[in-house]
């Protein structure tokens, strides 16, 4: 990265209203050839809302855009894209029911005398999961097919196939292995050395500080601080993120565990490599780690009915539930919080109060119609409650931010009062004053006597909030601990090599 030189991207008091929500408020943001810059901040604080400025997804109100020292307003995403801009979003942008071939090569098709080269694009296809390490993927799956990790993967091959001056990572490891964000990182240091500019967004910290040359922090749409990376502690980071000091950032909620309230007795679902035995107490937390891919997700499925069962015993209390699907389960007091939250996880196009209150209409009812008015002063409660940014109940959720989405889909099982909680990456996407609410309201749950299957790929969180950790790998559940017999290190052996670690 040379410094010296013109930066190859320049934003100057780059600003954008939504009605009268100020997005972004005058923001300066720059990039050089060769750089990482990561672009930090809350959900809420206008990142997302500058790189679709950057995209050409939506328009500034005011500002200019410099890109190699030449004007750029770009009128829409093709645009931004010939010009070299691409982005990887954290909200994967893929087309279900095309192959992963078809949506690599989605507007990028190579074509000859009005005939398409497939061999050619096949050939760059495998050359683009080569560089991201999984040439395994199949080329002719639909998408829909593929796990949100596999996704994530065939979108980040994507951006990878056009030759890109400035590529945009948003949130790029949310559903990543640690071995394939460590492979990312990689690949983000040989692009630096071609000379592309990127731009890094996440909320983990300390990948930022492994990858990032610079990094700018916004807060509440505004530009609250920037600096090079290595100049920068993390204490100071998140105080430019918050405006103050973050007390814990995993709070401890004195809890205790009672008897047994959910087994899993040998229960074989028609997704799961292999039958699970497992048992949650009453007011519990308890993890379940392992690789993306493991069987974690599976399993979740299973026990909320969204897969068939082949075999096995599900027991809620004493009453064995095995027929039925997820309307059973919720009256039966399981709520799941999919980690595919726009597929799954919400009704996009709905307001905040609608899904809030999706699966517990009852108090809402009356003569068969829906009381409009109270539904909508129980979704301001809820939002107040979850501090979550939003102007209005009746907003649709698709016009949030994806962390803000998340307080959503787990607002909803908090409001249909579930006693067990099914929470599959429910950090994801989350920035870390929202995480450490979450953490502290799983610790209050666990008080009022709820219990909790915890799913995480971050190893840390599971070991700062959980009493208890089951580590999958292909499948199988192949160990299970108190949280104070696990540290990093043995659940990340015991995850990668599906052998119990030395105690």
């Amino acid at each position: 990265m040379d410094e010296s030189r013109p930066p190859l991207l320049r934003m100057e008091r780059i600003s954008r209203n939504f009605g009268a929500t100020r997005a972004l408020d005058e923001v300066d943001f720059d990039l050089q050839s060769g750089e990482a810059h990561a672009l930090l901040g809350e959900n809420g604080a206008g990142k997302s809302t500058l790189i679709k400025i950057l995209s050409g997804a939506i328009k500034l109100d005011g500002g200019t855009i410099w890109l190699e020292g030449r004007r750029f307003t770009p009128a829409s995403p093709l645009e931004s894209r010939r010009a070299g801009i691409s982005v990887i979003y954290q909200e994967l942008n893929l087309a279900p029911h095309l192959t992963v071939e078809e949506n690599i090569m989605l507007g990028r098709e190579w074509h000859g005398f009005g005939f398409l080269r497939r061999r050619r694009m096949r050939e760059k296809v495998r050359e683009a999961l080569g560089l991201v390490h999984h040439a395994e993927i199949s080329l002719d799956i639909p998408v829909r097919q593929l796990s949100v990790a596999a996704r994530q993967v065939v979108e980040i091959a994507r951006a990878l196939v056009e030759r890109a001056k400035i590529l945009v990572m948003d949130e790029p490891t949310s559903s990543l292995t640690d071995e394939d964000s460590q492979r990312l990182f990689g690949l983000i240091r040989r692009l630096k050395s071609q000379g592309v500019g990127i731009i890094y967004i996440s909320h983990f910290l300390e990948e930022v500080q492994q990858v990032a040359d610079r990094s700018t922090v916004l807060r509440d749409g505004k530009k609250a601080g920037s600096g090079r990376t290595d100049e920068l502690s993390l204490k100071n980071i998140i105080k430019m993120m918050v405006g103050g000091e973050v007390k814990e950032l995993f709070p401890q909620v004195v809890h205790q565990a009672g008897g047994n309230v959910f087994e899993s007795g040998g229960l074989k679902g028609k997704r799961m490599p292999a039958a699970v035995t497992l048992a949650l107490r009453q007011g519990e937390i308890l993890g379940i780690a392992g690789l993306v891919g493991s069987g974690r997700t599976e399993f979740l499925r299973t026990l909320f009915g969204l897969d068939a069962v082949e075999s096995g015993q599900v027991r809620i209390g004493r009453d064995e539930v095995l027929s039925g699907g997820p309307r059973q389960r919720i009256r039966k007091g399981i709520g799941l919080l999919s980690e595919d939250r726009q597929g799954e996880g919400l009704a996009l196009s709905r307001s905040i109060a609608d899904n809030l209150t999706l699966s517990f209409f009852a108090p809402y009812v009356r003569s068969g119609f829906i009381r409009n008015k109270k539904q909508k002063q129980a979704g301001w409660e809820w939002i107040q409650k979850m501090n979550i940014k939003a102007t209005s109940p009746a907003q649709p959720v698709s016009s949030l931010s994806g962390g803000n989405q998340q307080k959503v889909a787990l607002a909803r099982l908090l409001h249909q009062n579930a006693a067990i909680f099914l929470l599959d990456e429910p950090t994801r996407g989350i920035d870390i004053v929202s995480k450490s609410q979450i953490y502290e309201s799983m610790g209050d749950l666990a008080v009022r006597g709820k219990s909790i299957l915890f799913v995480s790929s971050y190893f840390p969180e599971l070991i700062g909030v959980c009493d208890r950790i089951a580590v999958f790998h292909r499948g199988r559940l192949v160990e299970l601990r108190p949280t104070a017999e696990w540290d990093e290190e043995t659940l990340l052996a015991a995850a990668t090599t599906g052998r119990p670690a030395a105690r």
